[in-house]
């Protein structure tokens, strides 16, 4: 690929990197990735209805989140985005974008870390009845009841096995759990997976995990397909752990396998509606844990994504191959 020049870069402050967690030194860490070009930070989309007649046309390259979807149509010479989060399902309702000859980079990897460990809080969480604790904390009431799991021993299903879904295997296997995968493609080689499954194979491994645990993206194969079919198929003192998006679970199904038994609980931090309706059954359950998509959340992310962003400046500029490139057909 030949070498690019950039004249001007759009820093838009908003989504999982807002203004307040910007520093001089992640702007120092930006101009000396591209010094020659011009940097142009918009704190909200007010301040680019404001500025946009004077820089919209310059800009070239855009780190923003998928907030801005409309306001990418406004940049004739824009050429690349890198999009502050990591999933990009957004795509689907803008096809005129992922037709387009706009290259997307995602910030895939960013949370790694972070939704690995709500992946394991909440399974440490329902394995040792913590929540039922904690109400019990509030009543002031000592109660030993309840039934608990070892968690060493037990066999975990991980449907999609991305950045987050390694991090998550890495994270089960140091506690001994044995670690089953499912993704497009199931030659590739994975550590800490036991075992890896394609498409065809999501029964097999709902038949067979204690744990599942649901990191992949949500794309038109994946939209609804955990659903009553699929839940039955799970041990009835299986537990479903929902990181992903909220879409991936016919909810209505959910809520009937919950309520009838079909499995043991769940731990989700995504809902087929965000913010979750008040009215919602889910919330009265006492088997399940309810974050709100949140998992993500780290003190650390800012860094992770500036130095995706920058390595990506750098790769850009070189005519290198870049990191997080998304299928924007695919939608990830």
């Amino acid at each position: 690929m030949k070498k690019r020049n950039i004249n001007m870069i759009l820093i838009a402050l908003a989504g999982p990197i807002p203004y307040s967690t910007i520093t001089s030194q992640h702007l120092n860490a930006i101009r000396k990735a591209a010094p020659f070009a011009e940097i142009v930070v918009v704190h909200d989309q007010k301040e680019w209805e404001k500025r946009a007649g004077e820089i919209a046309s310059r800009v070239q390259v855009a780190f923003a989140p998928w907030t801005w979807h409309s306001r990418f149509k406004e940049m004739p010479n824009l050429q690349w985005i890198q999009q502050t989060g990591a999933g990009a399902n957004w795509l689907l309702k803008y096809p005129e974008i992922a037709e387009s000859d706009l290259i997307l980079t995602s910030g895939s990897g960013y949370n790694a870390i972070p939704v690995a460990e709500h992946i394991m809080c909440m399974i440490l969480t329902l394995a040792r009845g913590i929540q039922h604790h904690i109400k019990y904390q509030n009543m002031h009431e000592w109660n030993r009841s309840g039934v608990v799991i070892e968690l060493e021993g037990t066999t975990m299903g991980l449907i999609g096995v991305g950045k987050v879904g390694l991090k998550t295997a890495e994270k089960a296997k140091g506690m001994n759990i044995r670690v089953l995968g499912l993704r497009r493609n199931p030659e590739i080689v994975v550590s800490h997976i036991e075992r890896m499954y394609g498409r065809d194979g999501l029964k097999d491994i709902l038949a067979e995990a204690d744990w599942v645990v649901l990191t992949a993206p949500m794309t038109p194969e994946t939209i609804g397909m955990i659903g009553e079919n699929e839940l039955k198929a799970m041990k009835k003192s299986a537990y479903i752990i929902n990181v992903a998006r909220g879409s991936l679970i016919q909810e209505n199904a959910l809520v009937k396998a919950l309520q009838e038994g079909w499995i043991a609980g769940a731990g989700l931090d995504v809902f087929e509606k965000e913010p979750l309706p008040a009215d919602s059954p889910l919330w009265d359950m006492d088997n399940v844990i309810i974050t709100p998509h949140y998992g993500y959340a780290s003190p650390h992310n800012r860094d992770r994504l500036i130095k995706i962003f920058t390595e990506n400046l750098r790769r850009f500029q070189e005519g290198e191959p870049m990191l997080n490139l998304v299928d924007k057909r695919l939608g990830y």
